[in-house]
């Protein structure tokens, strides 16, 4: 491989966090060598199919996929394939039930998926409200919020494997009785750091917002109704809680639930902590990304998309997730039943933002959108021809019977979803490119990476393009690291501002209708923050809130500059954002 693919960010993050280490702490592995363990041990999954392909020649497939950067798998697999933990999932969901011993069985659990490097998932919406009553003791329950404090705790008392801190997703109904106190969380300092948190909305939440009308709040325990709120009360205080603290984000149950390749098994309440993956309780979900930006091919000095080299990667890539499956130690026996029985993948997309502007497209226009949907239709369309390949000779899920594929002329999948669109946030970082679906942050800023690393980066297309068309020079790159606007820089062509526009310069609907046109195509969710300005009033996050549910899409997080006061994504000193 040649590590010149590597940029400095990239092997430092390599190093301090994927590479093996000998029992000094010395890193005894190359990036090289780090594809190769990876590559061989998916590939060993073979051996469970009579070798139907060779392993040699299969491993040799995915290192030379893994080491172009043009797929790069969830972070565990790159770090635990071929070692002795061997947990390659990202994500699982857990149960919470009614109890005293189930809580605390779940917190255990989490525990476990924590240190072995996944991420977790919580409905809380069955646990009894506050201040109802306890049968066993007489006394009066504390309510969903008071437990999940606990599970917040444990996650900070964990570190992940010694790779990264554990993440967390936390969801509560809207209909449950405590959901005000759930909304407002986060409006205390340093709450739930450690989560995630998503209203988990209902059609009949939706129903009361359209005729301005009162809906029910339900107790879990009882299934009975125990009083009603204002369904606009509840949207504003969702509004304004996000619009100050980032949190709580909203999920559509019911349109995930439309979603759900197996009814049978239950309804899906709850997703990973980036909201990408709705999974049952117990299931993991394995994720990979296709790097865009090595999806192009120059002709006559213009750049176009290459199907051909897409329909390869995707063919492989999702062989490689399938086989994770088989080859995956899981974390807890209920999660690898759950996980063979249902074979979930998640194949997506990093670099979009690279990839539009390599093809001279706008973020923020037609265009994109129409080249996204042709671009994921494709993706769409040979990820299920590849899982039904992989059906003929493995046979389909076994999970399949009663699934929404057990029907006349339904597909014969091997997996039950296949498509996620995952935020990508160190992988991008690997791969040098755009992060997932995002936009550009800015030009030039500070990325913080892995808890205790920082990066000062400046966009590599921008310095190419500006090279090439001349209008790079010190007094831009100056005022560009003092946080000035491409916007406001006279010397910059108005196509090169059109082309790098930045996150906080495109208007909400536009980041909206790009999820929106990336969902149309992905099975399970899809990971985008719609990125508001310092500036941005709390109307604006509310048109965002109920534009995203007009688009279909399954859920939204939205994100206003300066509203926490730690940011993964930091700019220059002048620029607002």
């Amino acid at each position: 491989m040649e590590t010149s693919r590597l940029t400095p960010q990239a092997i430092t993050i390599l190093e301090k966090r994927y590479l093996i280490r000998d029992a000094r702490g010395q890193v005894i592995e190359s990036p090289e060598e780090m594809f190769w363990r990876v590559a061989k041990n998916i590939a060993e999954a073979e051996r469970f199919y009579g070798k139907q392909t060779s392993i040699e020649e299969l491993s040799e497939t995915f290192f030379r996929m893994m080491a172009s950067l043009e797929f790069l798998p969830n972070s565990p697999c790159l770090m635990n394939a071929g070692r002795d933990l061997q947990q390659l999932a990202a994500c699982f969901v857990l149960p919470v039930e009614d109890s005293l011993g189930s809580i605390f069985e779940t917190v255990k659990q989490t525990a476990l998926i924590h240190q072995s490097g996944g991420g977790t998932g919580f409905s809380f919406s069955h646990l009894r409200p506050r201040d109802d009553t306890v049968q066993s003791t007489g006394g009066m329950a504390s309510g969903p919020v008071s437990f999940m404090r606990v599970f917040n705790m444990a996650t900070d008392v964990i570190k992940q494997g010694g790779t990264r801190r554990g993440a967390n997703m936390g969801v509560l109904g809207v209909d449950h009785p405590d959901i005000i106190e759930f909304i407002n969380i986060k409006k205390k300092m340093k709450e739930m750091e450690n989560f995630n948190l998503s209203v988990g909305i209902t059609k009949a939440f939706m129903e009361a917002l359209a005729k301005d009308d009162e809906y029910d709040l339900i107790n879990p325990r009882t299934k009975q109704s125990i009083r009603h709120l204002k369904a606009k009360e509840v949207l504003e205080a969702i509004v304004s809680a996000a619009w100050e603290t980032g949190d709580p984000g909203i999920l559509f149950l019911d349109r995930i639930n439309e979603a759900n390749p197996t009814p049978e098994l239950g309804e899906i309440e709850s997703t990973n902590p980036c909201g990408e993956v709705p999974l049952l309780p117990y299931e993991p979900c394995v994720l990979g990304s296709i790097n865009l930006l090595k999806m192009l091919k120059e002709k006559d000095g213009k750049w176009e998309v290459d199907f051909d080299k897409i329909r390869m990667t995707v063919r492989y890539a999702v062989h490689f997730l399938d086989n994770i499956i088989d080859m995956n130690q899981y974390p807890l026996l209920q999660i690898s039943q759950m996980g063979k029985g249902n074979r979930k993948i998640g194949l997506g997309v990093m670099g979009l933002a690279h990839f539009l502007i390599r093809l001279c497209i706008p973020y923020n226009s037609q265009k994109a959108l129409e080249v996204v949907k042709g671009v994921m239709s494709f993706i769409q369309y040979q990820v299920r021809e590849r899982s039904m390949e992989l059906a003929e000779k493995r046979g389909v899920f076994p999970n399949f019977k009663g699934s929404i594929y057990d029907k006349p002329g339904g597909m014969r999948l091997r997996n039950a979803t296949l498509t996620t669109i995952a935020p990508t946030g160190t992988l991008s970082l690997l791969a040098n490119c755009s992060s997932g679906i995002e936009p550009l942050f800015a030009i030039q800023y500070t990325r913080r990476a892995l808890e205790d690393m920082e990066f000062q980066i400046t966009d590599p297309l921008f310095i190419e393009m500006g090279e090439k068309e001349g209008f790079l020079n010190p007094d831009l790159m100056k005022a560009l690291s003092e946080g000035a606007s491409l916007q406001e820089l006279t010397q910059v062509p108005k196509e090169v501002k059109e082309l790098f526009i930045t996150t906080f310069e495109i208007p909400p609907v536009w980041h909206i209708k790009i999820q929106a046109a990336f969902q149309e195509y992905t099975d399970n969710a899809v990971s985008k923050t719609i990125n508001f300005p310092r500036d941005a009033t709390k109307d604006e996050v509310r048109e965002a809130f109920l534009m995203a549910y007009q688009e279909r899409c399954k859920g939204i997080t939205i994100y206003r500059s300066g509203s926490k006061p730690i940011q993964v994504l930091a700019c220059g000193i002048k620029q607002v954002c």
